[in-house]
């Protein structure tokens, strides 16, 4: 081989190398728009209300696009013109997260725009339970507290709303699965540890976690 075509090959080498690089980069700060929610049907309330239950087994099998967009635009969507949500919140602040974790990684759900933005590639459902049988579980959502979104709430109170919001998203979330014949469980965590996994800032703080998936039969 000739040197100029050994350098031609390195140059090669070096472009592909970076392209991989922008392309590797671009994968984890993609935002993924989910299937626009089903807003209508579903079991009456009622007969929802009557079949909510915590279910702590679950099929391995993943939730597809449509159901994990509906499940999540039921938890906290935005479902007036003005921005409110599906979940009451203290003084409109909005201050809950909802992270969702599967085996593809981790990811911000954003309301506004219904999409999801990875955070990170690893898979840290392990890390938000103890116990083996939820882990089987193909959706994680973590509650995060976003205390720079609170400061109207003294500091000294801002856990216990944040706790309350969490539990009226929460329960949207039971409500749905009841509707949809999805199994799932709210569950507490090691906050501490699950925020080292997450990375998250200083500002802000793991409530709960609730696992999310189909039943086992």
């Amino acid at each position: 081989m000739n040197a100029s075509r050994f350098v031609a090959l390195g140059r090669l080498g070096i472009s592909l190398s970076l392209v991989w690089a922008v392309v590797s980069f671009a994968q984890d700060q993609a935002v993924i728009s989910l299937p626009k929610p089903r807003t209508e049907g579903g079991k009456p309330l009622m007969e929802a209300l009557k079949e909510r239950k915590s279910t702590r087994e679950f099929a391995s099998r993943p939730l597809t696009d449509q159901p994990l967009s509906d499940l999540l635009w039921a938890a906290f969507g935005v479902n007036r013109p003005d921005g409110h949500r599906t979940a009451p919140s203290t003084m409109n602040l909005r201050c809950i997260d909802l992270y969702v974790g599967t085996a593809d990684g981790l990811f911000l759900f954003d309301a506004d725009a219904h999409a999801l933005k990875r955070v990170l590639k690893e898979d840290i459902r392990a890390a938000t339970t103890g116990q083996a049988e939820l882990r089987e579980a193909p959706v994680a959502l973590i509650f995060v507290a976003d205390h720079a979104r609170m400061t109207k709430v003294a500091p000294a109170e801002r856990e216990f709303y944040a706790a309350a919001d969490t539990g009226y998203i929460s329960q949207n979330v039971y409500l749905f699965c009841a509707s949809e014949g999805l199994a799932t469980v709210v569950h507490a965590v090691d906050r501490s540890a699950v925020a080292r996994a997450m990375k998250l800032g200083d500002d802000k703080s793991v409530i709960l976690a609730q696992s999310i998936g189909y039943p086992k039969r």
